[in-house]
């Protein structure tokens, strides 16, 4: 057992840290008002090699392990959740691909994401969120294509992605039977971004609805068979929800190093607030969950790399790490009282970007029925 990060693991985290604290963290609460990233972040970010993070050697990409991936979405989480979410939707999106794809397909992609280019991950409808064979998107085989119609819902990177991975369901009966994944890119006939979604949190990333209306797909542009695509979505979430975890790590990092400051600097009834018994049992708390969702993130991670099923591991991370995120940047907000409700401190922005780590790639309700899935059958 080790719990050291290599020395290349380190120099990313630093490199990583450094990008953050001056490209990110400065304009987090700018992003966040504005709704949307500062103009060229993700042209920086590409240059940071930050856009292709899970792309293969083979196939021109860093091919980094798991737990070094993490350990930059935990520093990418410190600074803004939103743009971490924004970065990851990239990996999200290329899972599918990358388990299941054609080489053709695979290259393709991947050199898209070398050369700096976006995708999302649209599975979420309108009437489909954690029950992923309530999916409505038609898709009708037509000769050597298929027909695609319908709309999606709460896509990350939907309005400036330049590639799309779309469930739609090839059964007339639907069902998860039918559910099959497609490669979309931008600017198909018929293929639109709807409206931006005006969030609570994580503001800074863009999440849009989908339309739609026949949009004409060639064959070669499914990913694995009909019907594949239930088996697919589920092996994808099971790779991305430990990165879920470390933005959340970060997330409550972050969270946790202000309230530490602020309770130093904070004087009351004469004394810093931090000399109050019950500050420091907060700070411990916060301390212990942090930690713990860390070490967590970590051994999935390790477990991923080993070729071990993680499934259960996943949903753990997720699900633990979403709860601490939201209790820890909560807990936060009550050191720093008045201060930390208003704006001028961004404690506020993390306890709401925190409540979407518990809804977004399967609820935290779903995590614990995957678990207890896991572990009863």
């Amino acid at each position: 057992m080790d719990f050291a990060l290599t020395e290349d693991q380190l120099e990313l985290q630093e490199m990583v840290r450094e990008f953050v604290e001056k490209e990110i963290t400065p304009f987090a609460g700018e992003m966040d008002r504005n709704n949307e990233a500062m103009p060229g972040l993700m042209d920086k970010a590409a240059d940071m090699g930050l856009l292709n993070l899970i792309v293969p050697e083979e196939y021109g990409g860093p091919g980094l392990d798991s737990v070094a991936v993490a350990t930059i979405y935990e520093e990418l989480g410190k600074g803004c959740a939103g743009i971490a979410t924004s970065i990851a939707a990239n990996a999200l999106a290329s899972y599918p691909i990358l388990l299941s794809g054609t080489e053709e397909q695979k290259k393709t992609h991947c050199d898209l994401l070398n050369e700096g280019g976006l995708a999302a991950f649209a599975l979420t409808e309108p009437n489909a969120g954690s029950d992923a064979g309530g999916v409505a998107t038609k898709a009708v085989k037509d000769g050597d294509n298929y027909i695609l119609n319908g709309t999606k819902a709460f896509i990350t990177n939907a309005g400036v992605a330049d590639t799309f991975l779309i469930f739609a369901n090839t059964r007339k009966t639907g069902g998860i039977r039918g559910l099959t994944a497609f490669i979309v890119p931008k600017g198909t006939p018929g293929f639109k971004v709807g409206k931006k979604e005006d969030k609570m949190g994580i503001r800074p990333s863009y999440t849009c609805e989908l339309i739609l209306q026949d949009v004409v797909v060639p064959a070669s542009s499914r990913v694995g068979r009909e019907g594949e695509g239930f088996r697919i979505a589920m092996n994808t979430l099971d790779s991305a929800r430990p990165f879920v975890g470390a933005v959340s790590v970060g997330l409550a990092q972050a969270a946790l190093d202000i309230a530490v400051k602020y309770s130093k600097e904070r004087k009351q009834f004469g004394q810093p607030i931090a000399s109050f018994q019950m500050i420091q049992a907060m700070v411990a708390d916060m301390a212990i969950k942090v930690e713990t969702a860390r070490l967590l993130v970590q051994k999935v991670c390790w477990m991923r790399d080993q070729g071990m099923n993680f499934t259960k591991e996943a949903a753990m991370a997720k699900c633990y790490a979403a709860d601490v995120a939201m209790q820890v940047t909560t807990d936060a907000v009550q050191i720093m009282g008045g201060y930390g409700y208003s704006r001028e401190y961004p404690v506020e922005k993390m306890m709401r970007d925190a409540k979407i780590m518990q809804i977004y790639e399967g609820t935290n309700q779903i995590q614990r029925l995957v678990i207890a899935n896991k572990i009863l059958y």
